[in-house]
């Protein structure tokens, strides 16, 4: 028996073309996925801008036109150039004659499941919630996702009270979500029998947007209202 090794590479004469075959797939697979997403990502992107446009109109009944707006360094809000990714946008809903009706804000907070985001519609007159979407959300099917699709839990968000203590420029009534059929007060969500913590989390979300961004929005309502009567070319509308 000889004291000296075999050659790996004689021994394994196919191992090398496998090898480079198998890198060369990889690479071939690496660059259709890269190019698959850049070229779905616009489409995409548009969807979703799309869908969000869409939504702004359902959470702000009154709303005829849109315009979106961004948060500046200073605390103030100006209207959006190019796509403003990353920053804190708020969509500007107004009515027919360009009159502001009230704003559209994001807001998130987790839910059983996952993180629930959500957009509503907020009127400054009304000093409310006057509409509520569900952007994206993987509660429980047929018990949590009812926050989507129950409409007597939507009712709630017909104006649910989101006012602020004068003294303090502080939410006035934190909102709560209560045991199905015993709200008694108008900040107050009725829960979903069977989906208390979905319930729960909506009203959680909700109290903390309108007491961290509320009281901004009203100090800079003046941001928005000098949008009025100043139509422009590309804004949006249902």
């Amino acid at each position: 028996m000889s004291g000296v090794a075999p050659n790996i590479a004689e021994a394994r004469p196919g191992m090398w073309p496998m090898y480079r075959a198998m890198v060369g797939v990889g690479l071939v697979c690496g660059l259709l996925i890269v190019t698959v997403f850049q070229t779905t990502l616009p489409i995409i992107e548009r969807n979703q801008a799309e869908a969000l446009q869409k939504a702004v109109f359902q959470v702000l009944p009154d709303a005829r036109s849109s315009r979106t707006f961004v948060r500046t360094g200073e605390d103030t809000f100006v209207p959006l150039e190019g796509k403003g990714k990353g920053a804190e946008l708020v969509y500007g809903g107004f009515d027919e004659a360009g009159a502001l009706v009230g704003v559209a804000i994001e807001a998130g907070g987790m839910g059983y499941a996952d993180v629930i985001h959500v957009l509503y519609g907020y009127s400054f007159d009304q000093e409310a919630i006057v509409g509520i979407r569900v952007l994206g959300s993987k509660e429980t099917p047929g018990l949590g996702d009812k926050i989507e699709t129950d409409e007597a839990f939507q009712q709630n968000f017909v104006r649910l009270d989101a006012s602020l203590d004068p003294a303090t420029g502080a939410a006035a009534h934190g909102i709560v979500a209560v045991k199905s059929g015993t709200k008694q007060n108008p900040w107050e969500i009725d829960g979903i029998t069977g989906a208390t913590i979905s319930s729960k989390a909506m009203a959680d979300l909700l109290r903390k947007s309108i007491g961290s961004r509320i009281p901004l929005l009203r100090d800079r309502e003046i941001d928005f209202h000098d949008r009025e009567n100043d139509l422009r070319e590309g804004e949006a509308t249902p």
